[in-house]
């Protein structure tokens, strides 16, 4: 009928489980001293250390692991404040994720890790950069970070980023083959956010089409963005 209009199929958000145990956990050697530090737990250098590497490298998943390892509670840095302190480290061990210069209370921070040391409690402190790079006002605080002991996560290699594609592609539950995985491997940034960004992309697109995620599909929205 001429002037009719198609319906378009809309693609809603839907959340989708993301395991953060340690059997979904992707070994390679650049999250490999990430993932000995949580393994030697409790013998660590030090009760108190730091996990740094850019955005998506895996802080968050090993912080994960060693909680449920260590009984630990978890917050984040800009979360956190003084009155807070005594019940965020009541099991003897805290992550504190996502420290950022200037996006938390540095007087919240020293009180924690004074606690820590007089109650011989763990913390595992994750951010993107290590902590000589933050601009910290309060100089005891600024002292006491830069002497915790810094573990450093790596951008993935090869091998380690096509196992993430098809990791998040799992967990959303798409069907992929490897022509799809050697396209993205190939052309995305080597990150492990770039990764998870264009499957995102590719799930959304292929509902909104009702297609399947193929290479085609995934050579059109490269190009699109």
């Amino acid at each position: 009928m001429a002037g009719r209009v198609h319906p378009r199929q809309l693609a809603f958000s839907l959340p989708h489980a993301e395991s953060l145990s340690r059997d979904n956990f992707l070994e390679g050697p650049a999250n490999a001293a990430g993932l000995a530090l949580i393994d030697s737990w409790p013998e660590w250098p030090n009760r108190i250390m730091w996990l740094a590497g850019p955005e998506g490298s895996g802080k968050s998943h090993l912080a994960a692991i060693w909680a449920d390892e260590a009984g630990a509670r978890s917050t984040t840095a800009n979360a956190l404040t003084a009155a807070a302190v005594p019940g965020a480290l009541a099991t003897g061990a805290l992550v504190v994720e996502d420290l950022k210069a200037k996006e938390f209370d540095e007087r919240a921070l020293f009180h924690l890790m004074n606690l820590a040391r007089e109650d011989e409690g763990y913390i595992l402190f994750t951010g993107r950069e290590v902590p000589a790079a933050l601009d910290i006002e309060l100089r005891d605080l600024r002292s006491r970070l830069r002497a915790v002991p810094v573990v450093s996560l790596l951008p993935p290699d090869d091998q380690l980023f096509r196992g993430l594609i098809v990791k998040f592609c799992t967990d959303r539950q798409l069907n992929i083959d490897e022509s799809v995985v050697s396209y993205l491997a190939t052309r995305l940034e080597r990150s492990s956010a770039a990764a998870r960004h264009a499957v995102d992309l590719l799930d959304s697109e292929a509902l909104r089409l009702g297609r399947p995620v193929t290479r085609a599909l995934a050579a059109e929205l490269l190009r699109d963005t």
